[in-house]
């Protein structure tokens, strides 16, 4: 889709979902926008928005790949 300038979000490539439940991390330049794929409006709307510039930062941080835009993920 596109990189989010809204909440936290500056136009950074990576969004992760600080949600407790959730903590995975979703490529902007591969969102998917299936209903039941990456939801980044929802992950913004409900204030969960951690924006990353390197996938390697967020991986550090314990963040999991999205299964479907990033792929490989552990759960």
């Amino acid at each position: 889709m596109a990189r989010r300038y809204a909440a936290h979000m500056n136009g950074e490539q990576y969004l992760a979902n600080a949600s407790p439940s959730k903590r995975e991390v979703h490529d902007l330049d591969n969102e998917k926008t299936g209903s039941w794929e990456c939801q980044i409006d929802e992950i913004i709307r409900a204030g969960n928005d951690r924006p990353f510039t390197m996938l390697l930062l967020a991986k550090l941080e314990g963040y999991d790949n999205c299964a479907y835009c990033l792929g490989n993920s552990s759960r």
